[in-house]
């Protein structure tokens, strides 16, 4: 069955599309360093840029035998390489989902859910944040809620599932440029983050749409 059309991914399929999500976030270093420079450190993409390469270094080097292991490489990778907050954070998008998730050799949409929804929950419970805090949790939020959606629709292919949630979590970037900064460097602007969408919003953002293209590639 075409890769499209499928309603999962093999432990193969799920290395190959994080190593294209690597690549389309390391290519995006300058974007999301403009972002952030607007109003906030600037480093955003540099330490998004470090920790996917590293990821990239390790997915490359290892073999995997369930899903939840290539998960936990990325944010193993993420936080050993990155520091500070955003590599805990980030690093928690992908080790927390996978934490208390039994091991599975396929990723479906449910799985998909699940494992987004527990990094959802221990991101929130490590960093505090809530939805309109300006922070990443205001792509990721959308894009788990639009994944749970998805798991109720028959027939529905995991490539759609990605796409519903990368639009979301779209959607819920562009919001970002409505809330005044409750975290980081930001946070001190006040209304003067107004206008700006948020660079840790973005990157949720771009690791989706990555996930979506490497679907749409692969068959073509």
């Amino acid at each position: 069955m075409s890769i499209k059309l499928a309603n999962s991914l093999t432990i193969e399929q799920v290395r190959d599309m994080y190593l294209y999500v690597s690549d389309k976030i390391i290519e995006s270093k300058p974007l999301l360093t403009q972002i952030d420079s607007a109003i906030g450190d600037g480093d955003h993409g540099i330490g998004m840029s470090v920790g996917f390469s590293k990821a990239k270094e390790n997915l490359e080097m290892k073999d995997f035998s369930t899903v939840n292991e290539i998960f936990k490489e990325i944010g193993m990778s993420m936080i050993g390489s990155m520091g500070g907050a955003s590599g805990v954070i980030f690093g928690t998008m992908f080790v927390g989902g996978v934490k208390a998730a039994e091991e599975k050799k396929e990723l479906d949409t449910k799985l998909l859910a699940e494992l987004f929804s527990n990094s959802l929950a221990a991101i929130k419970k490590r960093g505090k944040a809530e939805l309109g805090d300006k922070t990443m949790i205001d792509a990721l939020q959308p894009a788990v809620e639009s994944l749970k959606k998805s798991i109720n629709e028959e027939n529905l292919s995991i490539l759609e599932a990605i796409k519903n949630a990368e639009t979301a979590a779209a959607d819920g970037v562009e919001n970002t440029k409505d809330y005044v900064a409750k975290f980081g460097r930001s946070k001190s602007l006040g209304d003067r983050a107004i206008g700006h969408q948020d660079a840790g919003a973005t990157s949720v953002w771009l690791i989706f749409k990555g996930m979506r293209e490497w679907i749409e590639k692969i068959d073509n």
